[in-house]
């Protein structure tokens, strides 16, 4: 307990000789709060309700006006022995598990084998969760990238990035901006609450580190009145993930394939100019460099801009997925998402060689093809039987011949 009274120490906070006292000179309409982040709890359970009546009410008429339609999937045999392991123990049983499940069941390897794939492509999500999870997020970039923009395009530090640091940490908060702040911090804490029902993803891990990192990143740059730089971040951000929601909304529906690409190529080209152009060369070199004009480093600082360059780590990240998108896609060998349309490694190898794309694509032959290798292998087994037959039938009567001789 003698540790809490420190972690407000004006040395954390402030830059060197800059008082709490000095803070007192706004007024406190003006001036940011660390209580003022209680408000984003509320707000986040709030989004978690409006996209849940979203999800359900709204996407799904739209989705059905791009074609969206699940895919045709066969449901695995209700097995108490089989469903119990899979629930409790493990999705991928190794060839151990498969022999102690063959004599609990009763069921043959291979129909053991077939009963687990059917049964995780049953926890497959579907196309149209999907569709209103990249629906609802759409709305949300949207809706905050044009309330960001109307609220910033005339202040000074929207188009001169020095006066993010003018009289800095004296610096009086408007009202747009603090609800810019709480409600973007309220969408991504909502983010982090639903992240275990969410689709999982292969870059799950990264998503967990970006939704922290960027929680963490609004809080403190709040408490520390870094208000001005934080919104430029978080409208540039903004700017590329419309576009990536909307191309991924046209690719789950149907017809729409020209109109991804195009999206597609578009998010690409301003995702990697925005984080790794603009991001480093811009909002990085202004917090690492232009600020050291006004104030001496201190805890706060370095402290921001490592939460920066985490950011950054990221968008490299993700930034390399994107590039080999883009290879593909000039071969002509794009079939998948590499990140965005796979689930996470939930699902064996065999099931994710084609990627989630081409289940979606492959789903109406997989029968067929299932079918034909089923009737193939029961062609063989008969001719195998038909030879069987023949064999011994011919053994028996030179039996006999010789026999008679």
């Amino acid at each position: 307990m003698d540790l809490l009274p420190d972690v407000w120490r004006q040395d954390y906070w402030l830059p060197p000789g800059v008082t709490w006292r000095d803070m007192d000179k706004l007024a406190d309409s003006d001036r940011p709060r660390p209580r003022d982040l209680l408000i984003a709890l509320p707000l986040a359970l709030g989004f978690i309700a409006v996209r849940y009546v979203f999800e359900r009410f709204i996407a799904p008429p739209v989705g059905r006006c791009l074609g969206v339609k699940n895919r045709l999937q066969a449901a695995a045999v209700p097995s108490p022995q089989l469903e119990s392991f899979y629930s409790q123990r493990s999705r991928q049983p190794t060839q151990s598990d498969i022999v102690s499940l063959m004599m609990l069941s009763g069921k043959s390897q291979r129909q053991i084998e077939i009963w687990f794939r059917l049964r995780r492509n049953q926890d497959r999500p579907s196309q149209t969760k999907k569709f209103g999870e990249a629906a609802w997020r759409l709305f949300f970039y949207l809706t905050a990238f044009i309330a960001g923009l109307a609220c910033l395009i005339n202040r000074p530090w929207f188009w001169d990035h020095r006066e993010c640091w003018r009289q800095y940490p004296v610096q009086p908060m408007e009202r747009a901006h603090f609800w810019y702040y709480m409600l973007e911090l309220g969408f991504y804490g909502s983010l982090l609450l639903r992240i275990s029902v969410d689709i999982k993803r292969k870059d799950f891990k990264e998503q967990v580190i970006h939704h922290l990192a960027t929680i963490f990143l609004l809080s403190f740059s709040y408490c520390a009145n870094y208000i001005r730089i934080g919104t430029l971040v978080m409208l540039l951000h903004d700017s590329s993930d419309i576009l990536l929601e909307l191309a991924k909304m046209f690719n789950y529906g149907t017809g729409w394939r020209k109109m991804c690409d195009t999206l597609f190529v578009v998010f690409a080209i301003v995702f990697l100019v925005t984080r790794l152009v603009i991001f480093p060369g811009k909002i990085i070199r202004t917090t690492l460099l232009l600020s050291m004009e006004v104030f001496e480093p201190f805890a706060g600082y370095y402290f921001f801009n490592i939460l920066l360059m985490l950011l950054q780590a990221l968008h490299v990240f993700w930034a390399g997925l994107i590039l080999r998108m883009v290879y593909k896609f000039l071969k002509g060998q794009l079939e998948k998402d590499e990140r965005s349309d796979e689930e996470s490694e939930a699902y064996d190898e065999e099931d994710d060689k084609g990627g989630d794309g081409n289940m979606d694509q492959r789903g109406d032959n997989y029968w067929e093809k299932s079918k034909e290798s089923l009737n193939s292998k029961f062609s063989m087994l008969t001719n195998s039987c038909v030879l069987n037959n023949l064999s011994q039938h011919r053994a028996s009567v030179n039996d006999r011949m010789r026999k008679a001789q």
